[in-house]
């Protein structure tokens, strides 16, 4: 039996009962670090601009930090980058969920 089971799990940071980062705010923040333009990040994930802007707008305001350094257009168009602070929450986000998924595995092969 316990070769067709898997567990899962699924993380995600909450602030006064209401989720400000998540798997989909992780790969926001990952493509726009791959892509240097949070609307290229957010027309890649299939959102609008705005959306995007909102979801990362939220975490901010709960986090207390800038998530982008935003570049406005101008001959060579505009941009955005992550901040140290994006960086150092994109590691331990990443950190926290590969320990999770550890655990549950090791609960899992204990109890199956």
């Amino acid at each position: 039996m316990a070769r067709r089971l898997r567990i899962k799990s699924k993380v995600w940071l909450e602030a006064g009962g209401r989720m400000i980062f998540s798997d989909g705010r992780l790969e926001l923040l990952e493509a726009v670090d791959e892509l240097g333009s949070l609307a290229r990040a957010a027309r890649r994930l299939g959102m609008s601009y705005r959306a995007a802007w909102g979801l990362l707008k939220v975490t901010e305001r709960a986090l207390g930090v800038t998530l982008l350094a935003v570049r406005i257009g101008g001959r060579r168009g505009g941009g955005a980058a992550l901040t140290r602070e994006a960086r150092e929450l994109v590691r331990r986000f990443r950190r926290v969920k590969q320990q999770v998924n550890r655990a549950a595995d090791r609960a899992f092969a204990r109890q199956f």
